[in-house]
This record gives structure tokens, sequence and C-alpha cells, in this order.
């Protein structure tokens, strides 16, 4: 036991007071001891009923036992730490003073370090220098190509020339920075065969070829990646707008669909009720006429009066005495004429089949009728644009909202040569004699096109120079001055694409954006002019999307061109 004390500092143990004092010591000292001296190295906590393997390391009874459970078909059984095996398997028995001492070491308030407070995992990054199991590596050093954990990488915080080594993240994949021939550091990018070399390479196989160093290749392409990267969030602002303004279309599709429903229901309703009362109206009429002008009771009453009388001139006609008979005749033969013809009631069964056809007319032409307006109206419904429309994805789309434009003389600057049927201009170094006109450009070499685009339009420019700006504008831009408000995407009023040799840049209200993309010599314009979408594309065989701006046009647009240089041309290209 005194030779486990000596182990983590304490030199004497013997009986109870030296007991007090190593607790004393203990406790002074206890952050200073290494906590996985007294941990189990599979559960990464401190040793339960903790037993010693033959190799001399130490684990918990159970955590042991579970280990060769699992190596138990192979019949040989190993130590996790050091990896020597034992046949057959070792008897455990507890350590009884290294029992005592970690219940000791309790007592000063140690606690186990957490899993993975300092070794690593299969997901970590492992620091090279640690033996046995190795800790978590803080940094990786692109000098050394080495990682190391906190411990192992203090040198390089110490050491005058340690300090000035690059120091990043810990990479697991250091070793692809060794040339796997010469197994030297590769510092050089060799862009002809797009690869990253060492020296030895590029005065080898690579001799001849367009080198850089592997540093100066980063900054162009970090160049270019930000490129990407601004195009994308610009894209995802585009795309967040289109959304913004998709939820306001969504509400008020909502709002106008609701007050739809709602007029339509009460349009129904009310002819609902119409039919009825109509349908009311007809019965009752029916029902009115069907009642005859004479009633039973006063024709059993004129049949009363009619046998009476038939019964008194029976017994006249029975009479012996003649001259009481010619005396009574006159008073009883007279026979008063009936006011119940007896055609009173033969028109009335054609009248009620008058009726039932009337009905049936009323009825097919309502039918008609629906039919014909529920057409319409289910065309006026499936008509309703509910949705943001979407950008053409395939040439042949934007094929079909191409536009044919022209450019406009009376707006041309006088150094400016219009052919082609003017479609094409040309800077040159005459001034030509025009008409003065309030539309004419007077100070920047500018053009437009005579055609107004509202809608949704197509067109490609087809330039040639030192730099071209391939713009639209409201009508409304200034025409002289050499200030912003005259020269195309310098204003609020206008939206240009400069294009030269080297770079794209868009310009709009005195900002200029930067643009990455493929060069060409064709550049292809979209306009949805009621979605507020403006794309610029560069079109070679295939057309790549340069740049997209998404905002509200209040007026309509023209095409525009602008010029930088004597010689410069561009012109509005045939679309096929």
């Amino acid at each position: 036991m005194t030779e486990v004390f000596n182990l983590i500092g304490i030199s004497d143990f013997s009986g109870e007071q030296h007991s007090n004092t190593a607790r004393g010591e203990m406790a002074q000292k206890g952050v200073q001891l290494e906590r996985e001296a007294i941990s189990c190295s599979v559960c990464l906590d401190l040793l339960k009923d903790p037993v010693t393997i033959p190799c001399g390391h130490n684990y918990c009874m159970n955590c042991i036992k579970s280990h060769w459970d699992k190596e138990d078909e192979k019949k040989v059984h190993s130590c996790p730490q050091c990896s020597q095996s034992f046949t057959p398997r070792p008897v455990l028995v507890k350590n009884t003073m290294l029992a005592f001492l970690v219940e000791e070491l309790k007592k000063t308030g140690l606690q186990a370090a957490p899993a993975d407070h300092c070794y690593a995992g299969p997901e970590d990054v492992a620091c090279d220098v640690c033996t046995g199991r190795k800790r978590k590596a803080q940094n990786s050093c692109l000098v050394c190509l080495t990682s190391y954990c906190e411990k192992h990488l203090q040198p390089h915080h110490d050491v005058p020339p340690l300090k000035k080594h690059k120091l990043v993240e810990p990479y697991k994949k250091l070793q692809e920075n060794i040339c796997s021939r010469h197994d030297e550091v590769m510092k050089i990018f060799c862009r002809t065969d797009q690869q990253s070399i060492c020296y030895l390479c590029s005065v080898d196989e690579h001799k001849g070829h367009d080198t850089v160093s592997a540093a100066g290749e980063r900054t162009e392409r970090q160049r270019e990646l930000e490129g990407s990267r601004h195009n994308i969030q610009q894209r995802i602002q585009d795309r967040e707008e289109d959304v913004k303004l998709l939820q306001q279309e969504v509400e008020a599709i909502n709002g106008s669909a609701d007050k739809a429903v709602e007029h339509s229901e009460k349009i129904f309703t009310q002819l609902i009720r119409l039919m009825e009362k109509r349908r009311s109206d007809v019965k009752q009429q029916v029902r009115s006429q069907q009642e005859t002008e004479v009633s039973r009771e006063k024709l059993e009453q004129e049949i009363t009066e009619l046998k009476r009388k038939d019964a008194e001139l029976k017994k006249l006609s029975h009479t012996e005495d003649h001259n009481q008979f010619l005396h009574n005749y006159p008073s009883l033969s007279a026979l008063s004429e009936s006011p119940h013809p007896s055609s009173l009631n033969l028109c009335t069964l054609n009248y009620f089949e008058d009726v039932t056809a009337a009905v049936s007319e009323l009825r097919d032409k309502l039918q008609d009728d629906l039919r014909e307006t529920w057409t319409n109206i289910s065309l006026t419904v499936t008509q309703v644009d509910v949705l943001l429309p979407h950008e053409p994805k395939t040439r042949a789309d934007f094929l079909r909202n191409s536009h044919e434009l022209t450019m406009d003389p009376n707006t041309g600057h006088v150094n400016l040569l219009l052919s082609e049927g003017n479609k094409k201009a040309t800077v040159i170094r005459a001034e030509q004699f025009f008409l003065c006109h309030p539309d004419r450009f007077t100070d920047w070499w500018q053009v437009l096109s005579r055609e107004s685009l509202t809608g949704r339009s197509y067109w490609e420019v087809e330039w040639k120079g030192g730099a071209i700006y391939i713009a639209v504008t409201y009508k409304s831009i200034c025409r002289e001055g050499r200030w912003n408000d005259a020269f195309l995407g310098c204003n609020e009023e206008s939206w240009a694409l400069r294009c030269d040799s080297c770079s794209y840049k868009l310009h709009h209200n005195k900002v200029q954006t930067r643009v990455s993309g493929p060069r060409s010599s064709r550049i292809g314009v979209y306009l949805d002019h009621s979605a507020g979408i403006l794309s610029f594309y560069s079109v070679s065989e295939t057309m790549t999307l340069l740049h997209r701006v998404q905002t509200t046009f209040t007026q309509p647009l023209y095409a525009g061109v602008r010029f930088s240089y004597y010689g410069d041309t561009a012109e509005f290209s045939e679309v096929k």
C-alpha cells in the first residue's frame, strides 16, 4: 500500500494518524492527481470494484468481465489498453488496496472526467504523439503535418520557431498534403494538371507547367468562392423575397376567394329563393283555376227545381178537365233558361297541359343558361394566377418569350453609327448630323430600344470591344449632362450589366456588384415585368445565369446599351 501511495505523491502510510495526514495531503493535491490513474479505461469513470489483470492494468470488475465475455468465443482474452493476450481467461480478484485508495480519493471531491473530456472517440481526431490510449487533438499543424492534444501542443506556444507554424482545427487527412512519390509537403499547385504537387514534382514531371504557390491559388479560388457565395446568397435573398411576395399573394388570394364564395352563396341563395317563389306562384294559380265558377250547391238546387217542375207537368198531363189543363198549362210550361251551359268546363284540361309545357320550357332555358354561365365561371376561376411566375428553365422556354428589338435613332448619341436595320450600333470618332430630339443622349455613348417592354421578354445582345453596358431603363431617365442621372446603371431608373474581357459587374443606383460566370460575347436578358424579375445570362452552347435582380417595376422598360471605347459594337441579335 505504501508503494501505491508513493506513486501518487504520499511518502508514508501507517495507522490512523498517517491515514488522517494522507487525507489532508490528498485534499491539497487532489487537483494535481492524474484522474486516469484511478479511472477505468472502458467506462471512463472512477474504478468500481477494481481488479488488476496480469499485464498490470486496472479495470472495474464488471467492465473487464463484459469485455472478456465478448471474447469467449475466440478462446483468447486481451487487455483493452495494451492488447496483451491471456490464455486461459484470468481469474479476477478484487484489488482491495486500490479500492481503498479510490474511496479515500472520493472523499476529497475528486470525480472522474466525462467520457468525451480528453480521449478521442471514433469521430474525433486523435493526438499523433500520445502513446497507449490517445487523447483528442486540439489542433493540427500544417507544417509538422501532425495533430496534437493540449499537452503535446504546448511547445508550439512556447518555442519561438514552432510559434510560426500554421495551426488549424483538428484535421484527419493531413497525410493528403504529403506527396506520395517524393514524401515532401505539397506547397505548389499545377494549373495545367489541376493538382497539388511538391517542389520536386515541379522540376520533374510537371516541369514547364503553369504552376503557382498553393497559397496563391487558394487566394484566387477564394475570390471565386466568395463570388459564388455572393451569388448563392443573392439567390437566397431573391427566393426569400419570392416567398414574401408569394405569402402576400396567398393572403390576397385567400381574402378574394372568401369574398367570392360569400358573394356567390348570397347570389345562389337569392336565385333559390326566387325559384321557390315562382314555384309557389304557379302552384297557387293552378289550384285557383282548378276551382270551377259554379259551386256544387247551386247545381243541386237547380236539379231539385227541375224535378219539382217535371212533377207538376206530369200531374197536369193527367188532368181530365180540358179547361183546367188549358188554364194551368201556360204557367207551368214556361221553363227558365239554365245559367250553366253544358260546355262550361270543356277547355280546362288543355289549359293545365299548357302550364306544364311552359314550366318545362323555363327549365330547359335555365339549364342552358346555367351550363353556359358555369363554363364561363369555371374558366374565370382556373385562370386566376395563384403562384409567382417561374423563370424559364430551358432555352426553348426562353425562345417562347423572345422579343425582336431595334435601336431608336432618336435616342442614340451622335457618335453612334446605327446599322443592320437599326439593330447594331458602333462607336465612331466622327460625329453624325442628327436633328435635335429631346430623347437623345447628349453626353454618354448610349442608345435605347424603340420598343417598350412589359410582360415577359427575352432578347440577346452580341457585343465586341473594351467594355459594354447592357441595360434596361425607364423612359424617364435623364438624357443630358455627364452626371449619374443620365448614366445607365447609376441611378434608380436603370439596371446595367457591365461586360469586359475580364469580369462582369451589375450596376444600379450607384452600387456595383461583382458577378462571376463564364465569359461570352453574347448576353441574354430575361425580363418578367409583372414579377419584377430581371436576369442576365452568359450565352454560348449553353446558358449560364450570371445575375438575377428581384424588384418592383413601376413603368414600362426599354432595353439600352452604353459603350466605353471607340470601335465598341453591340447588336440586338436574332434569337434562335
